[in-house]
């Protein structure tokens, strides 16, 4: 027989049977979990606040801006600890025509510090999940088509489909990249006079040698490779103004990639590592990194159109591939559309709750 007695006790058993919390008093969130080269993402399949704004006609740009000033609570409860930590990213999923226009879902990115305009990680992972949550009416075998719309435009997956289950590897056409500027003379603190190319790959972000700076992507320690890069990254937002084609709600530098150097084409991987927000650190190549710097190394003359470079993750080994499959114009910028392939998989779901009573229901934050 149990220890104890009387009704407290019987009641305690039966909820015992079932995993607490047993009556959740504030928000539930639902997610589904996964990774895209050791890069978390963290997807929101729906989020009512935000499919309600987009169908009283807000852009998904508006959109983002909406959900920042009204939803943020549900980013920074996700997003940090204790639920998240300093190096997660999420996905809110939007349905409805009013947010689609036509493509298979639109997304949202998230990030300890706010809100994206592209993550190439995100859409290689949103591309199973579409499949395999029944988001495509359709799917074709062994390739399916997947149209996602992002804060940035239109981008469309290729995701191998076997009859049931997505599969990898994931690829996605991006939106027009271009070089936005190239050999840029910057003063940073600590470090002097250094050259940067600035490329644009659904987000901006500054590409330096790491060598310009005293460390190697590949054995210095990351922290020092992160204090560096953020260093770039103040330095380009005070010294070079961003102009985007379409809207100036996408003019802002997301962040900076160190890399090894190797910008003429081999068929050796070339590494980098991407930090991004505030000081967040990418586990993957980035999608969208990846995207920018093969803009950049076309728009130089160092890649032809189809000839596909691999790129390697400085802190978690992990590859993606790029190649430029198509040469465009971009409002006065000469683009290319940009092939990026790599790996997503699932890592789990999970039921979060927020009890109204903990001081910390929100999640914290620091570094």
């Amino acid at each position: 027989a149990a220890a104890g007695g009387g009704d407290c006790d019987s009641g305690g058993n039966r909820a015992g049977r079932r995993l607490p919390p047993h009556s959740p008093s504030g928000l539930v969130l639902q997610t589904v979990e996964m990774h895209t080269g050791g890069e978390p993402l963290r997807i929101i399949p729906r989020l009512e606040a935000a499919e309600e704004a987009v169908a009283e006609g807000l852009s998904l740009l508006s959109l983002r801006r909406e959900v920042a000033a009204t939803q943020d609570h549900v980013r920074r409860a996700l997003m940090h600890e204790p639920r998240g930590h300093a190096g997660m990213y999420g996905a809110v999923v939007v349905r409805g025509e009013a947010a689609t226009a036509g493509s298979d879902l639109a997304a949202l990115f998230l990030h300890c510090a706010g809100y994206s305009a592209m993550c190439g990680h995100a859409v290689l992972a949103l591309g199973r999940f579409a499949l395999d949550y029944g988001l495509v009416a359709e799917p074709s075998c062994p390739e399916t088509v997947v149209q996602l719309r992002c804060p940035c435009g239109p981008v469309t997956a290729f995701v191998p489909w076997d009859g049931h289950r997505s599969g990898n590897p994931v690829r996605f056409h991006s939106v027009p990249a271009f070089a936005a500027a190239t050999d840029l003379a910057i003063d940073v603190l600590g470090h002097g006079k250094v050259v940067v190319d600035i490329g644009y790959g659904g987000t901006f972000y500054a590409f330096l040698n790491a060598e310009q700076l005293g460390l190697d992507v590949c054995s210095s320690k990351t922290k020092d490779l992160v204090n560096a890069a953020s260093m770039v990254t103040e330095a380009v937002k005070k010294q070079f103004r961003l102009h985007h084609p379409e809207s100036e709600d996408l003019a802002f530098l997301y962040g900076t990639i160190l890399t090894d150097g190797k910008d003429a084409f081999s068929e050796e991987p070339t590494t980098n590592i991407c930090v991004f927000a505030d000081e967040q650190v990418d586990r993957s190549p980035t999608g969208s990194g990846v995207t920018a710097r093969i803009a950049l190394q076309y728009h130089k003359g160092l890649i032809q159109l189809n000839q596909t470079r691999t790129f390697r993750s400085s802190t978690t080994g992990s590859l993606f591939t790029g190649k430029a499959v198509k040469a465009t114009k971009f409002g006065d910028y000469n683009a290319v559309i940009v092939e990026v392939s790599g790996e997503a998989f699932y890592t789990g779901t999970t039921t979060f709750t927020v009890e109204e009573e903990d001081p910390l229901k929100y999640g914290f934050f620091f570094k």
